[in-house]
């Protein structure tokens, strides 16, 4: 039977997709088109999070299992639960995604349930994923093949027969193990007795792909002293599925200078972002480029002003060709107006004949994406200060108008008005939207900001820290505090904070730069002393922190 064959018209269509071994990113394109379209996701536990974020808000992923009796009313056969939610969905209509761990090529299950839904007659596609076995030892810096070739052997411990682990001891092939952390010193024993050297070289990778991925190295025979030594044997967690790479191409001369991924700079930290997803969403991109694992924490809400007529007045003057300028200091002042745009049924078009200004690149993206391309970003120092550097004095003959309209927070200081004014111009400084400490996040969030639980914190404003120490408390000293200027820093130490790293420049982006770059040398100190990596979360509770000087 050809499985993509539709056999009855109203039964849907199941995509079995790979999901890779744990890092969002390695989805792949067809994967994210799969996901998007999904009726209905059904996915590994491991990988559920990862794919959930590509699929519509309205998907169903069901957590219930289909009893024998539902399976006998529609005519199913009765199989695995997960076959059976498949299937299920399916023979309603439904489009259903089936993701796995990896590459469903090699999971067994995935084979069983493709099976099954060709013998229903259902239509199917499959998605390949990149498989663990082979992403996991990449991400860890260490290469299956190098110039002189050589062959890989696979190896799944909980399947593996006394005759796969003899052939695999007498080969001297690349041996990639896939096992778990307690059982990955019993496979070395098996590689051992069926002919191994005990000083062949091993490298264990577990969480691989994650910003959790630690990866040790030892040879088969030093294994077990290696990982006791490393205090992860015994494990609380020994059921965590680890990758071992068996061979010279695992030795740890090699892997220290391949290991690209769990030497960024900033690897495994996790950093508060005390700003909402819409707000920190290119800063944690940056974040994540370093290794951290941003938590965006939002310490405002934005609420619409008190009295709205000024704010409806300057729009209606804007059409009506009262200002020669509109200036936006932030991305909530683009989105007061675009608001208030989409009330009077205008759109960008409005804009035109206006000169636009934006404080900076996120301002400036975010008016881009309303249509309008601002005449003025500065050029230098995002800020206030840095957009009245490039603002042109007012001039009677080129200008016509001299007005400028001004859309802004109720507590935004006075530079950009005064410096305007001083240029020449007439302001409407107008209230767009007003600035309110947001609500206390979740005791788990708040517990882990007192208690260490944050390796880092990026406070972008003084309002800022006033205002998650207000909703959340104040983080614990062994959390690294950077700040995005002198005003900021010093709001901090108000507050009882150790500032640790200040940014050059009054930049989110800039900030974040900064914050690598300290981490970079905290790592570069630790490894030319011979400690061990670790994040600044991972010091004893309750130790101190040497002052500053």
């Amino acid at each position: 039977m050809n499985p993509t064959a539709p056999t009855h018209p109203a039964y849907g269509h199941v995509t079995f997709l790979g999901a890779g071994p744990g890092d969002p990113g390695l989805l792949t394109l067809r994967a994210v088109e799969a996901l998007a379209a999904a009726d209905v996701l059904i996915a590994d536990p491991q990988v559920l999070d990862v794919v959930r974020t590509h699929a519509r808000s309205t998907v169903d992923t069901p957590a219930q299992t289909v009893t024998d009796e539902a399976s006998k009313a529609a005519d199913i056969p009765v199989l695995r639960d997960t076959a059976n939610l498949v299937m299920t969905a399916a023979r309603s209509g439904k489009r259903v995604v089936r993701a796995v761990l990896g590459d469903p090529g090699l999971d067994g299950n995935a084979a069983e349930e493709m099976l099954a839904c060709a013998d229903a007659g259902l239509t199917f596609e499959v998605v390949p994923g990149v498989a663990t076995a082979v992403g996991v030892p990449a991400y860890a810096g260490v290469p299956l093949r190098d110039g002189q070739g050589g062959d890989v052997r696979f190896v799944d411990a909980r399947t593996a027969t006394a005759v796969c682990w003899a052939e695999a001891g007498t080969s001297e092939a690349t041996t990639v193990v896939s096992t778990t952390l307690d059982s990955v010193v019993a496979a070395a024993g098996e590689l051992v007795s069926g002919g191994r050297k005990p000083d062949t070289p091993v490298s264990v990778t577990a969480a691989g792909t994650t910003t959790r991925q630690r990866t040790w190295t030892a040879t088969l025979g030093t294994l077990q002293q290696v990982l006791k030594a490393a205090k992860v044997l015994p494990s609380a967690d020994g059921s965590q599925p680890v990758i071992a790479v068996v061979g010279e191409r695992s030795a740890a001369e090699r892997r220290e200078r391949l290991s690209w991924f769990e030497s960024k700079p900033l690897f495994g930290w996790n950093v508060l972002v005390p700003r909402t997803k819409e707000q920190a969403a290119s800063l944690s991109d940056q974040l994540r480029s370093y290794g951290a694992v941003p938590s965006e924490v939002p310490t405002i809400a934005v609420e619409p002003p008190r009295t709205p007529q000024q704010m409806e007045r300057a729009v209606k003057g804007l059409v009506t060709g009262r200002y020669e300028w509109i200036a936006f200091t932030s991305v909530n002042a683009v989105k007061a107006v675009r608001e208030k745009f989409e009330e009077y049924g205008l759109d960008a078009r409005a804009f035109a004949g206006i000169k636009v200004a934006a404080v900076g690149e996120q301002t400036a993206k975010s008016l881009i994406e309303f249509g309008v391309k601002p005449d003025l970003v500065p050029s230098g120092e995002q800020s206030a200060a840095g957009l009245l550097e490039d603002w042109p004095p007012y001039d009677p003959v080129f200008d016509p108008i001299d007005r400028v309209f001004l859309p802004r927070a109720d507590i935004a200081t006075e530079t950009l008005v005064a410096g305007l004014i001083e240029l020449g111009w007439e302001v409407d400084d107008v209230t767009a939207y007003r600035t309110v400490r947001a609500s206390p996040p979740p005791a788990e969030t708040r517990e882990a900001i007192k208690g260490g639980g944050f390796d880092a914190v990026l406070f972008t404003s003084s309002s800022t820290v006033r205002n998650l120490v207000g909703i959340a408390g104040k983080p614990h000293n062994v959390t690294v505090i950077a700040c995005i200027g002198p005003a900021t820093a010093k709001t901090a130490e108000e507050h009882g904070l150790r500032v640790d790293v200040l940014s050059p420049e009054p930049s989110v982006h800039k900030l974040a730069e900064a914050l690598a770059e300290f981490g970079a040398a905290r790592r570069d100190a630790a490894v030319e002393a011979g400690d061990p990596v670790t994040r600044p979360s991972e010091r004893r509770p309750g130790s101190r922190r040497r002052a500053r000087s």
